[in-house]
């Protein structure tokens, strides 16, 4: 039997369907870990096909892992769902083209393995705006027997390897002194001075840390009126890097800009991180043959050269513990996400045919997987290899 036209024939069946969960996801946008309604309409639409349904995954409200078993044995491969908007924007980074489209390539595999062994499953991961439930779901073990972790991400290119910078999102407190500014100014201990010192402090700091290593910040909190010294002022950072090497040093250094500006002021600093660490993405190199590939044969013949994005992904955590797969697909020519042009598009019938071209790709990609366990274990190695080659430099800047 030739499984990819069977794949394409079992799509034509389920294409409306993909289609109008997307859509309706569209009209109805939730914010992270409240995407309760996306949630119920895609293992709704699972678990009438035979899904084994596990909800509330990691003790997250809107995760969940649905899985479908084929033959005995074989490869368990995984599609990984967003399905979050962004706060009055809505769907402008396409989380509904997404989370249909792992659905989709779900449904289309699973119609496939009565003849073949495997595993497929499609796990829903929330909050990826935010405070990625990717993260929470790698640390609880949902990704330590999958091996392969595939999704697609809409955008204005085709772009299948792809990587990102790991990044840790820092939040410092200050704590001074409250007094009347005008009156009594002296009696006081400004908060706020020390938040604008540490501004300078990593302003001046940048060019020290290279190209690879970017650091943007806001200040939360910087008093209540302009009469009174501020007492307590917050500032967030996201600092961010190619390696996480860098990124510890960066880190390290930020912390002491800190520390100078509360010695400078006399006021008290604490930190913490206000949203999870993010991991750089890897890129397989087997899944990232494969898809190509496979999107050749598709007829999409426009494919760009690696990508290095210089934004944050929880699904670099899951690509350390699995081989991994996240690449884009052209919505359209220079779209930027998180604008309101983004919206349109990721409705739009543009949206719905990246849509069934990413479920197609996913689809045979996986097809790939579970009819050759060479190439799982290929991808394995090269994880493997990656992981170990990472560790070395950074066991070396430790030690130098």
């Amino acid at each position: 039997m030739n499984y990819k036209e069977q794949a394409l024939y079992e799509l034509q069946a389920i294409a409306d369907q993909i289609i109008e969960v997307s859509r309706a996801i569209h009209r109805q946008p939730e914010l992270g870990n409240q995407e309760f309604f996306a949630v119920q309409l895609i293992t709704g639409c699972l678990e009438k096909y035979g899904f084994t349904i596990t909800r509330e995954l990691a003790g997250l409200p809107t995760a969940f892992a649905a899985e479908y078993q084929g033959k005995p044995g074989g490869p368990k491969i995984a599609f990984l769902a967003e399905y979050d908007a962004l706060p009055e924007l809505g769907h402008a980074c396409g989380h509904n083209l997404i989370g249909a489209a792992s659905l989709g390539a779900g449904l289309v595999v699973s119609r496939l393995l009565s003849d073949i062994a495997g595993t497929v499953l499609v796990i829903g991961t929330p909050a990826e705006e935010t405070n990625g439930a990717k993260v929470t779901l790698v640390e609880a073990g949902v990704f330590n027997e999958i091996d392969a972790a595939l999704m697609f991400h809409p955008g204005d290119c085709n772009a299948v390897e792809v990587s990102s910078l790991a990044l840790d999102a820092l939040e410092f407190t200050f704590k001074g002194k409250a007094a009347h500014a005008s009156i009594c100014s002296q009696g006081g201990v400004n908060a706020l001075e020390a938040v604008l010192l540490l501004f300078g402090g990593v302003n001046a700091l940048r060019q020290y840390l290279g190209d690879e290593v970017l650091i943007h910040g806001i200040i939360a909190e910087g008093g209540v009126r302009a009469n009174i010294i501020p007492e307590r002022a917050v500032a967030r950072f996201y600092i961010r890097a190619r390696r996480p090497d860098q990124l510890e040093r960066a880190v390290a250094r930020v912390k002491d800009c800190a520390r100078g500006a509360a010695t400078m002021t006399g006021t008290i600093v604490e930190w913490r991180n206000y949203e999870y660490s993010y991991k750089g993405m890897i890129s397989n190199p087997t899944l990232v043959s494969l898809f190509k590939e496979n999107l050749r044969k598709l007829g999409v013949k426009d494919l760009v050269g690696p990508r290095e994005t210089l934004g944050s992904l929880d699904m670099g955590n899951v690509s350390q513990v699995t081989p991994s797969l996240h690449p884009y697909l052209l919505l359209k020519p220079r779209l930027i996400s998180h604008t309101q042009e983004f919206v349109e598009a990721a409705g739009s019938k543009a949206g719905e045919r990246v849509l069934l071209l990413a479920v197609k790709a996913l689809a045979w990609t996986a097809i790939d997987l579970l009819l050759n366990q060479q190439l799982v274990e290929k991808a394995r190695r090269e994880l493997e290899r990656k992981l170990a080659a990472q560790s070395q430099v950074e066991w070396g800047a430790a030690s130098s």
